[in-house]
């Protein structure tokens, strides 16, 4: 075994880490009016172009960047589409071998997941589960008996989009952005406004615009502004009036309403007052109210910002200059949760147009930026939502079942423990075990999902030898609870533990067991000598498996299947014909062989075979005259787990305690009923005590 574990290390040197796809395959999962750009990174990342070929976002694989192992060892690899503002168009599955989705639950749920993201930005926190809704959280639904899977494939999508979005987004997913503050109130007119950097202005002459056009063939298309030079082109003002203070000094009582209306209906917009007593005009002359305003834009952080019209009919503050009345105002609006934080810098751009020629004229654009700034002191900057470490969500999900599944571990470590040969004398012994392992089952296996598998020991077989994080063991808290308590048995009893008591599937071999007994079938016992001969079988199966893992990992999945316990446990039996047929064909053969599964085949049991070898004591008591003259243990022990020489086997003991009530028993052990007959022999001779004379 030192040999074959040998030679698969050597294996490992020819492992490697996948190739990301070619331009063919990524552009099969990019839809219309979307089309695949460049490649701008060697880790899978590419442009997304729009319908005119202009920069949409990015499309990525999701392996190539954050490969967090699944429960197979090899990653979950996604496809995701994002936008420019960090929101989430697209995200499929490439390529998975977790063993629930490959042939138990097939791919649908796992693909229904994945739809959940559309429409949701890297910036906004996400997590796997039901939740209070007012946490600021957004809850995403699992997937039944497959809630650790979907969380591996949940962080290593979100790892992988944040990197892009810090890299490429200039800081999309900084945190949830500024809004007014309700509470501030401060006492403001036009003077505070514009002394105080409140209000925004820029102030372009006509001449000044000419000189934009300069050496262009536009440069005379303005003979109005030739006219007058030093008049105002643009004279505009720009006033953020989401923070109530600054509207009221800026508009007047019914607008202001107005907006109040408009605001509560709308809470997440931004509005943006624009005062125009210029040329320009703000709009031409075909745009249409409610609209994004034709020749202005804006910008934050390098990403656009979208404005539309409000649709607001705008009367000003009485108090405001008269010049301002006399120009043109339109309130815009912006939505913050695009990514807009109205409390840091931000750039509108003023398109200056002009045409040149009569028919079919020459359009020329050139733009102008005027850099905003709204203080701090109005805003209120919520604390971005943290969700938990990956762990302690999935703990904070499952801890009712938790606590219930420690006081059932702690329960069973006491009665097999320090009370084991107690229990073990009781009348009803048989009974008693049949009950736990029912409880077991029931709980353990089908409700709590902790029916351990071969899986996962070749995973992090596979991730410590790639030097890989092995924490996708603590998205399944329960299973991994159930790891430790086997891991305490291999120390206190070898693999007994988890195969006599908390194996789901064992129990339901040994239910079976039950059964072909009470139908009186008849039973195949082999001879010791292919017993021993059969028990090797199962290191000979994990040893393929571990070989799979090394030579074809993307096989493993498949040969995990030789383990029926996803069919019965895990969907209980809801699946195609051939694996039903080989876990319910299991389960009859363990009418008539007991538990041949367990003690032949069960690569997972020659796992705790090995890992009993941490075993610190022979936990059995055993007596000189155990294996001779007596074998009655081991006749009875159905396991083959005892020697003619009476030694416990401990790599096959199952830790049933049959033993250990024979051995107490003073009716059923050969040496205390032989001792019990010596003692009534001794006491039938004694000689009997004289009587007293009488008096």
């Amino acid at each position: 075994m030192q040999l074959f574990l040998a030679l698969l290390l050597c294996l490992t040197a020819f492992t490697a880490r996948a190739e990301p796809l070619d331009r063919a395959a990524m552009e099969r999962f990019v839809y219309a009016p979307y089309a695949l750009g460049e490649p701008v990174s060697d880790d899978g990342v590419w442009e997304l172009l729009n319908s005119g070929g202009a920069l949409a976002g990015y499309a990525l694989e999701t392996g190539q960047i954050a490969p967090l192992p699944g429960f197979s060892g090899a990653p979950i690899n996604l496809f995701v589409m994002m936008d420019l503002e960090g929101q989430f168009l697209n995200v499929r599955l490439i390529e998975h071998n977790e063993p629930i989705f490959v042939s138990g639950l097939g791919e649908a749920p796992f693909r229904g997941f994945l739809e959940q993201y559309a429409g949701h930005s890297v910036s906004q926190g996400m997590v796997v589960g039901q939740g209070d809704d007012a946490s600021g959280l957004v809850h995403l639904d699992g997937v039944t008996k497959a809630t650790a899977s979907v969380r591996i494939a949940h962080e290593s999508l979100m790892a992988a989009t944040r990197e892009i979005a810090r890299e490429k987004l200039g800081g999309v997913s900084a945190g949830p952005p500024a809004r007014p503050d309700p509470d501030h109130d401060e006492a403001l007119d036009w003077d505070a406004l514009t002394q105080g950097g409140i209000a925004t202005h820029a102030h372009l002459t006509n001449a000044e615009a000419d000189a934009l056009f300069a050496s262009t063939v536009w440069a005379d298309d303005d003979p109005e502004g030739a006219s007058d030079p030093q008049g105002a082109y643009l004279d505009l003002w720009v006033v953020d009036i989401g923070p109530r203070s600054i509207a009221r000094a800026v508009l007047s009582e019914d607008t202001l309403a107005e907006l109040d209306r408009f605001l509560a209906i709308s809470p997440d917009e931004e509005p943006l007052l624009l005062i125009e007593t210029g040329r320009h005009g703000l709009v031409s002359d075909a745009f249409i109210r409610n609209t994004a305003p034709d020749r202005l834009a804006a910008q934050q952080d390098s990403l656009p910002i979208a404005l539309r019209d409000a649709d607001l009919l705008v009367d000003l503050s009485p108090d405001l200059p008269e010049a301002l009345h006399d120009g043109t105002a339109m309130i815009l609006r912006t939505d913050r949760r695009l990514g807009f934080d109205p409390s840091r810098d931000w750039t509108l751009t003023v398109e200056v147009v002009r045409e040149h020629g009569m028919f079919q004229p020459q359009i020329g654009r050139q733009e102008i930026d005027v850099p905003v700034t709204t203080p701090e002191r109005f805003f209120l900057r919520p604390e971005p939502v943290r969700t938990l470490p990956p762990w302690r969500e999935a703990i904070r999900a499952r801890q009712a079942d938790l606590l219930v599944l420690g006081a059932f571990l702690a329960l069973m470590l006491l009665a097999v423990g320090p009370l084991q040969r107690r229990m073990a004398g009781m009348r009803g012994f048989t009974a008693i075990r049949l009950t736990l392992l029912a409880a077991m089952t029931g709980f353990v296996g089908f409700w709590g999902q902790g029916q351990l598998s071969v899986v996962t020991p070749l995973a992090v077989l596979r991730t410590g030898l790639d030097g890989g994080s092995f924490a996708f063991l603590l998205y399944d808290p329960f299973s991994l609870m159930v790891w430790a308590a086997a891991a305490i048995g291999f120390v206190l009893w070898g693999r007994g533990f988890f195969c006599g008591w908390l194996c789901p599937f064992g129990a339901l071999q040994e239910f079976a067991a039950h059964l072909g007994r009470q139908l009186r079938l008849p039973q195949i016992e082999p001879s010791p000598l292919w017993d021993k001969r059969l028990k090797w079988l199962k290191y000979a199966v994990l040893g393929s498996m571990i070989l799979t893992v090394f030579v074809a990992p993307a096989r493993i999945d498949t040969v995990a299947e030789f383990e029926p316990f996803k069919t019965a446990i895990t969907t209980v039996f809801l699946r195609a014909w051939p694996f039903v047929l080989w876990a319910a064909g299991l389960l009859v053969l363990s009418m008539v062989l007991f538990k041949g599964f367990c003690r032949y085949l069960c690569p997972l049991g020659a796992v705790m075979a090995i890992g009993g070898l941490l075993r610190g004591r022979d936990w059995i008591a055993r007596r000189e005259d155990c294996g001779s003259p007596c074998q009655l243990c081991r006749v009875r022990c159905r396991y083959g787990a005892i020697e003619k020489t009476g030694k416990i086997d401990y790599s096959e003991c199952f830790q049933c305690l049959d033993c250990v009530q024979i051995h107490d028993d003073p009716q059923q052990c050969v040496p205390l009923v032989l001792a019990g007959r010596q003692v009534r022999r001794a006491t039938n001779l004694r000689p009997l005590k004289a009587s007293p004379p009488a008096e």
